[in-house]
């Protein structure tokens, strides 16, 4: 599946399951919901924090994804296309940081 196909599938799953798009605020919310528990999940896992028993049934392939839902979401609702942005973002990238990873003390 490509972005595009991402974006267009969640918004046909928003417009018959979903009902509605939730407004903007309440996505950025969300968002922050999922990235939290995304966080949680990896601190236990690659951190030093233990595991509780709240945790079990949460895994790190469906947190990543709950978070990509909620990005698609958002980008769907104000028209960004995510395969442009991300293209774009990627020159930006390569243009800016071209050497500036490979100069870098701290990654050698």
């Amino acid at each position: 599946m490509t972005i595009s196909e991402a974006q267009q599938s969640v918004d046909e799953w928003i417009k018959t399951v979903g009902v509605r798009y939730f407004n903007e605020l309440t996505n950025l919310g969300i968002l922050m919901e999922e990235v939290g528990e995304l966080s949680r999940l990896m601190v236990r896992k690659y951190g030093e924090q233990s595991f509780k028993e709240s945790d079990k049934g949460h895994e790190l392939p469906d947190e990543l994804a709950d978070v990509f839902w909620v990005l698609i979401c958002i980008a769907n609702q104000t028209g960004v296309d995510l395969t442009k942005a991300f293209e774009k973002n990627l020159e930006k990238k390569n243009a800016r940081d071209s050497e500036r990873h490979k100069n870098n003390e701290k990654l050698k």
